[in-house]
Order: C-alpha cells, then structure tokens, then sequence
C-alpha cells in the first residue's frame, strides 16, 4: 500500500492566482543619474535606482540578473491591520501575502546559488511569512530568525499595562544552505567582561618573569588617583574610563581559567601537571595553529587581546553573532542620511551586518522596499553593486539626495566612519517603461506611440527570451537580438514583402537562423527554412497582462463591504511599496 504525498503549507483566498507580468524594458535617465565628478580605482558607477511598480522591476531585472544577486535585504510594509480599514482580517491577510508571495517567488530567482535573503518583519505577519518563506525557499534553507531590538520601554510605551513590544524581525533564507558560506562576524558586548580582572604588570619582560596585579591597582597608578578615591573622583566617567585602559592595554589584562583536561591535547596535559606540581612558575606550550597556551598554577591565562574583534571600525570585546541583535541602537535615525522618515527607516548599522554576514566587496545586493534608500547608502559605503527599486516619490525626495550626499562623500553618519568613506561612484536612475501595448479608438491592440524601434527590439527580445544586442555592424542591421552563437531576432514595424524575406534569408545565410517580428508578411514564408516569422502584436497578446503599472494593491477588485461605524481605522495603502520601511 503507498501513501498519498501530502504538502504542509499555508492557504488564502487568491493564492492560486498568479499574475501574468509584463517583462517592461528599463529606461535610464541621465538627468538623474548621478556620478562623482572625480573617478577613483575601484569605484562603483552601474549601480541602479528604478523608479516603478516593484514587481514589474523585478520582472524586468529577471533577463539581465537572474541568480546574480549575492544578497537580498528587504523591509516591507509591515501589515498593522490599518491597511484596509474596510475589510475582515482574513482579507487582509490574503491580500498581503499574496503581495507579498508573488516579490518573494521573483526575488528567489534573482539571487545567486550561494545567497542569502533578509525579510524583515513585525510581529503582526512574522508567522505567517514564516510558512510562506519555507514554501518559496524551503524549510531547509531556512538560516535564522533573528529578534532585532529596536526601541526601549520608555515614554509612552511604558505607560500602557500588558507587554511592551521593543522588537521587529528578521527572516533569514539561503538560496540554498549546501551552497551557503556566511562571513564571521562578531557583535560587540554591552559591557567589559568584568571577569579579566588581573594585569601583567611587566609584560614585555620574558614570560617567566611576569608579575600580576589587579586590574584595578594598575589602572589607579595609570590615572594617578589611590584605589579607595577611583569612584569619588571619576564619578561617572570610571568605567568609560576603565574599559578605554583595558582596551588599550588588552595584551596585559587577563583573568584565570580552569581548562578542561580531558579535552585538550595530550602535551596540554603534560604541561597543566607540570604547573600543578610548581605553582608559583609560569608555563609555556607553544603551538602553531593556536595562540601560545600560558598556565599557572595549573590555570591558564586568558587575554583580553584575543577576545578584541574590528566591530564598526573600532576594536571591542567581540562575540560570536547570536540570534539576539540587541546592540544596534536605533536612536538618532532622524540625523542618518540627512532625510526624514518618521517611524520607518532602520539604522545604516543594522543593514551593515546583514552584508557583513552574507556578502563581500564587488558583490550585488538588492532592495525591492527602497523607502528612504538605507540599503543603497549602506552598500555604496560598502562597496557593494546596489540595485534599489522604489514606486513613490520618495525615490526623488528621499533616494537620490541621499545617495548623491554619500557620493559626494559628505554624508558623515551611520556608518560612514566605521568602513571610512570619503565619497565616490555613482548610480544611474531608470523608470519603467510604458506597457508595450495599449489600444486603439477602435479597441484593437497595438504597439505603443511612445515606443521607438530601439525600445521596442529591446522589449521583443524580452518578451522571446533573447539577449538585447543590436549589431554595430550596418550591413546586419537585422541583428537586434541574440539566443545563441547562431540564432538571432530582428524587430520591424514593417510589412514585409516575399523578396525582402529572401534577401533576408540569404544575408543570413544557411548556418544561421533568424527570427523576424513584423506587423505583417506576404508570399511563402515556408520558403525560407532558415527564417522564422511573427507578426507583432498577435504572436505575444495573450503573453501577459498589459497596460497594468501598479500591482501594490489590487484594491479595486476586492467586493464591496460596509465600512465600521468608528472613524479610526487609518488611511488606505493607495501604493504599498511607497510604506515602504527602509
């Protein structure tokens, strides 16, 4: 007897139906593009900012960038139950995961084989985008969900009665996690490991002569104040004080530690019996793939030097990065940037680690939920390729002057001083182009008026699945498109005659194929067995949707519902992408 297959997964009104995207041509423009006058080695220049719908550009990216993109960071509009104030939460749900489904399926194809996605959430959705994202991704390639601290409970929080809410979340996904090599990174403590409270007093003397005082009498002699007077006379300024000491003196500072001795090495034993058997010696195990192994009295010597880690520019005790972010401050955002986004931009810093973890110099990372263009200032610091898409307005308030003061090296804050920014690269802008068909006064569709023959090669190729490479060559002007080292696509709004395909068929020749789209053809089109005709627009009219440019909210599909009596629901989102958080 065989068991039926079963599949775990997550159901909604409207998941079934998937739209059929357009695959839009980008257009740049260069009035808005912006690049750093003076041009340094290493510097960035493609990086890109498309204004538009975010899932007709993610389509449109599919031809050019599918699985080149290293890291993926995305802040989506958080569903707080205000978004439809007219409908049931079931609805609401559903019409959020369905957007929410359809970017994450095209985000998957876009990222590499090694890479790594970051969905950051609330905690209104964060179960439900859960199962969705083990359903896109798969469950196995889920990495982490890391708890972000973002706030305190203070001021008004702290007045309300139940749980204070202080956190957001963050959905961690690999490509696929056989492939998934994440970087080392440490976070830094949020406070000195009191537990090294000793000091080597002579630590440049040979290591058998080595005398030891506390931590805090070394300290009271470097100051200049008695032990007793530390805290009376510092006050406050102690520990800030104490900790720049040991930072700068870690070398010195250690504390004792038992080792364990049945899981060290076999000379380590020898060596910890030997300290047994002579306490008041110090001993040395040297060892070439660990630091060197220091005991007395039958314990060894930690230093704080080896716990010191590069955290944002500055050396600090580092700690493995846990699933707990509770370092990142998120106060004085407003100054990040030099833009205002109340309420939903994340600290440069947080976004910083996500590249740190997964991602490296000269390596691609996205942003579909661009919002105040965090991400893009981030990587361009970083040395990232950014690709960033937005759909309000916030692209030209927000985004452009905020990338133009990173390139201009005169944006100061966030991370600026922890990879040492001066300025430099650019970016170039691009809108989405108007849908490929629109119709006529009689209803008929047709190719759009504002399509010139180069847009509308370029949107065929798209719409066939060959690579846009127009011949710089004028005697194969017919070269518009390319799928392989033989077979090509030529676009025209031409009729074209049965001569006009031979003398095409024979500049082709017959080691080589060509596609012909046309408005129309006459004569015997089986003649040419090296030519294959379409007729444009009919061959792709049932391809896709056209003449939609927004899919944040099909709002106006939804059946009508009687609005609650109480005026407090909050605003309708008119385009989601536009909340959008980063």
């Amino acid at each position: 007897m065989t068991m039926k297959k079963t599949k775990l997964e997550l159901t909604w009104p409207g998941k079934e139906e998937r739209p059929k995207l357009e695959p839009r041509i980008l257009i740049e423009h260069s009035d808005k593009s912006y690049h750093a006058a003076a041009r340094r080695e290493g510097d960035l220049f493609d990086n890109m900012l498309i204004k538009g719908d975010n899932l007709l550009a993610l389509k449109a990216l599919e031809a050019d960038y599918a699985g080149k993109v290293k890291c993926v960071y995305i802040d989506p509009p958080f569903n707080t139950k205000q978004a439809f104030p007219n409908y049931d939460d079931g609805m609401e749900h559903s019409l959020w995961l369905t957007l929410m489904r359809e970017r994450l399926k095209h985000l998957r194809s876009l990222l590499s084989s090694d890479g790594t996605i970051f969905v950051h959430i609330d905690d209104n959705e964060l179960g439900y985008l859960t199962v969705v994202c083990d359903e896109i991704f798969g469950r196995s390639n889920r990495i982490n969900i890391i708890t972000f601290k973002q706030g305190s409970a203070t001021g008004h929080k702290a007045i309300n009665p139940g749980v204070v809410t202080t956190s957001n979340f963050i959905l961690i996904y690999a490509k696929d996690k056989s492939l998934w090599k994440p970087n080392r990174v440490f976070s830094a403590r949020a406070s000195r490991d009191k537990r090294y409270g000793r000091f080597i007093v002579n630590r440049d003397d040979p290591y058998t002569q080595w005398r030891f005082s506390t931590l805090s009498d070394a300290f009271s002699r470097h100051v200049g104040i008695p032990q007793r007077d530390l805290k009376k006379r510092l006050g406050d300024d102690l520990e800030p004080q104490l900790e720049a000491f040991v930072v700068e003196n870690a070398e010195s500072v250690i504390r004792p530690a038992r080792p364990d001795y049945n899981s060290v090495s076999a000379a380590a034993r020898a060596m910890i019996d030997k300290s047994l058997a002579s306490p008041k010696e110090i001993f040395r195990l040297e060892r070439d793939d660990h630091a060197d192994f220091y005991l007395v009295g039958g314990e060894r010597i930690l230093f704080y030097s080896d716990k010191l880690k590069m955290v944002d520019g500055k050396y600090v005790a580092g700690e493995p990065l846990t699933t707990i972010w509770d370092d990142i401050l998120s106060n004085n955002l407003h100054n990040e940037g030099g833009v205002e986004f109340p309420k939903g931009k994340k600290p440069e810093a947080l976004i910083k680690r996500c590249f740190d973890l997964a991602s490296a110099t000269g390596e691609l990372v996205l942003d579909s939920f661009a919002g105040s263009g965090t991400t893009g200032a981030v990587a361009h610091k970083m040395g990232r390729r950014w690709i960033m898409v937005e759909i309000g307005d916030h692209a030209d308030t927000h985004v452009v002057p905020r990338l133009q003061k990173v390139i201009d090296g005169v944006d100061q804050g966030g991370i600026t001083k922890a990879v040492a920014w001066e300025g430099g690269g650019g970016f170039r802008y691009y809108t989405l182009a108007p849908s490929l068909l629109e119709k006529d006064r009689w209803g008929n569709w047709v190719i759009s008026g504002e399509y010139n023959g180069p847009m509308l090669a370029e949107a065929m190729c798209k719409h066939l699945g060959f690579t846009y490479a127009p011949s710089q060559d004028e005697a194969e002007y017919w070269r518009h498109g390319q799928s392989s080292e033989t077979d090509f696509l030529y676009v025209t709004t031409q009729s074209l005659t049965h001569e006009a395909l031979r003398l095409l068929s024979e500049e082709v020749g017959p080691r080589r194929t060509l596609m012909i789209c046309a408005k129309a053809f006459s004569g015997n089109l089986d003649a040419f067995p090296n030519l294959t005709c379409r007729k444009i627009p009919s061959s792709i009219l049932t391809k896709c949707e056209w003449g939609r440019d927004d899919y944040s909210l099909n709002v106006a599909a939804l059946p009508e519902v009687e609005p609650e009596p109480e005026d407090s629901a909050g605003p309708l989102f008119d385009a989601v992408e536009g909340q959008a958080n980063g």
